[in-house]
């Protein structure tokens, strides 16, 4: 299939495919150079640049999703390190999301001693 196919199917954009491919993440498994030296991405890039996406939304970095790459095309995919890597990420978005209730707790006390003057002004007699 052609980039703009491959775009649509996973939702990224052209440019972002040909970036992901100059970083290593897509290879002879992914994409190959047609005689007109377009390039022609398998089936299997769909799959691959889903799983990229996800990761990188759950905070792997490129040079994780990278080694993981290279792992998986020799075969030699190290599952104790994709563990270990999975199990930080998660305590890293533990720690975020409790920063995040901390940030609107304090937003919604905010919130409500705003609310509470606006109420307190409108019931004083001009």
């Amino acid at each position: 299939m052609k980039i703009h196919e491959l775009a649509q199917k996973v939702g990224m954009t052209a440019a972002a495919i040909r970036f992901y491919e100059k970083e290593g993440l897509l290879d002879r498994r992914h994409v190959r150079r047609a005689e007109n030296n377009y390039r022609e991405y398998f089936e299997e890039a769909v799959t691959h640049l889903r799983t990229i996406k996800n990761l990188q939304s759950a905070g792997f970095t490129l040079t994780e999703l990278r080694q993981f790459t290279f792992a998986e095309a020799e075969n030699q995919i190290d599952l104790q390190k994709i563990i270990e890597v999975t199990r930080q990420r998660i305590m890293e978005i533990d720690k975020k999301k409790a920063e995040l209730e901390r940030a609107q707790a304090h937003l919604e006390r905010i919130l409500a001693h705003k609310i509470q003057l606006l109420t307190e002004q409108k019931e004083m007699p001009e």
